[in-house]
């Protein structure tokens, strides 16, 4: 069988390891055919879940923001109009460092962002603490901020730096920057050297990829900082609910 064939099959996880053993050769063009079929399919199910989570969040009076200085702040959005232009200039700015891993794109082509982080200015009484909600910056926003004078110059200081030695982008605050508590350093996705369907998220506490984080935070709902539902109030009975529905990825 056809990746694609094998991951409608439910050999989902099994599908991504064989896809990221290929290296460059994933794409070729017979072979990309088919996993642009398995990235597609991926990211619809990405943008189902989420879609199914904030309804339920909506139901049960989750904060979400609802005063927004721009769509990061949107708790989910749909593509931007202009992601394709949005997308040509991210390529740009990162160009001098490598390439934007083909997952993010698919990302913002299919599903658009996400922030599920409550709205702790209205209320500082955080429903879940530190459960570190799914939260992936908006398009524009990331280029936005990778569009600043001072971004290449920073970057390539991590570049530069031995403990560091790779580029990244900044897709979402940590755990506890997200409950406005002090906390570490923004998930961040690598910038690779050649051209890649996924890469590590690097600072987010499982060390994985982009894709395998995205499983992570649906396998728990939405909030991945959540081990033990039954530690946390309220969170059970809605775990319970919508666990069943969560397609995998």
């Amino acid at each position: 069988m056809t990746y694609y064939e094998r991951y409608l099959n439910g050999e989902t996880e099994a599908v991504y390891e064989e896809i990221l053993s290929l290296g460059n050769k994933a794409f070729q063009p017979t072979i990309f055919a088919d996993i642009e079929k398995v990235l597609i399919e991926t990211f619809q199910r990405v943008a189902y879940n989420l879609e199914i989570l904030y309804e339920e969040l909506n139901k049960i009076d989750y904060l979400f923001k609802t005063q927004f200085e721009g769509n990061f702040e949107r708790p989910l959005h749909k593509p931007l109009p202009d992601t394709g232009s949005l997308l040509q200039q991210l390529d740009k700015a990162v160009e001098p460092f490598g390439f934007v891993p083909i997952s993010l794109k698919y990302f913002y082509k299919i599903v658009g962002g996400v922030n599920f982080v409550w709205d702790y200015e209205t209320n500082d009484e955080i429903r879940w603490p530190v459960a570190d909600p799914i939260q992936i910056v908006s398009l524009d926003g990331l280029v936005s901020m990778i569009s600043d004078d001072d971004w290449q110059e920073d970057i390539r200081q991590y570049v530069d730096d031995e403990d560091y030695g790779f580029a990244f982008l900044e897709l979402a605050a940590d755990d506890l920057h997200k409950d406005n508590v002090s906390g570490g350093p923004p998930y961040s996705l690598k910038i690779t050297q050649e051209p890649s369907i996924d890469s590590d998220l690097i600072n987010e506490p499982n060390n994985t990829t982009f894709i395998d984080y995205l499983r992570i935070c649906f396998e728990n709902c939405g909030f991945p900082g959540i081990t033990n539902p039954e530690d946390e109030q309220g969170f059970r009975e809605f775990y319970d609910k919508l666990k069943p529905q969560m397609k995998k990825i």
